[in-house]
């Protein structure tokens, strides 16, 4: 398998701060690894209350989906932040109703930039992504990592990334942030 196959399709999910043991189902004890200082100010800039310290990043391509679940493994009762960026997205989340055993689902679309914000009651929401919708990532990012950047009048490329250019252009990164521990 080349690095590209790789980027392209087999990168679906990485996980910053603490390390979630998806067989058991729980978080090591103990204090987590770092969490990426610059992600943590911007979710704290605007969720003031949230200790960022664990974050599942979900890297999806159209035709990806993400099953329902809910959120249950951390000891804390803060909110879950979520970030999107690129592709647009189908968001599913819905509470159930103990009364009568239904749920009444909310259907939203979910564009590059913005942020759900899951706390109260539907902070243990069942949710899903039944789809990602194509050709909707914005032009500015579609092109990201490589970046072009203005020189004079010339227009340069990082040969760093340069091998990345239109990757960004059929994906969705999903940052989903969370507090471990109360």
């Amino acid at each position: 398998m080349t690095i590209t196959q790789f980027l392209t399709r087999k990168l679906r999910w990485m996980t910053l701060g603490g390390q979630y043991d998806w067989t058991q189902k729980v978080y090591p004890e103990g204090s987590p690894p770092g969490f990426p200082e610059d992600i943590a100010r911007l979710t704290q800039g605007i969720f003031e209350h949230i200790r960022p310290e664990a974050a599942i990043v979900n890297v999806y391509t159209p035709g990806d989906t993400l099953s329902i679940h809910r959120d249950v493994s951390e000891d804390s009762d803060v909110g879950l932040v979520s970030i999107s960026l690129g592709c647009d997205a189908v968001f599913i989340a819905g509470l159930e109703e103990t009364s009568t055993d239904t749920m009444k689902p909310v259907v939203m679309r979910l564009r590059s930039g913005d942020a759900v914000y899951m706390s109260g009651p539907s902070r243990y929401a069942w949710h899903s992504v039944p789809q990602v919708l194509a050709d909707t990532c914005p032009p500015c990012l579609s092109d990201w990592p490589a970046s072009t950047s203005l020189a004079g009048d010339e227009a340069t490329v990082s040969n760093r990334f340069a091998a990345w250019r239109g990757w960004m252009a059929s994906k969705r990164i999903n940052l989903n942030i969370r507090q471990m521990r109360d």
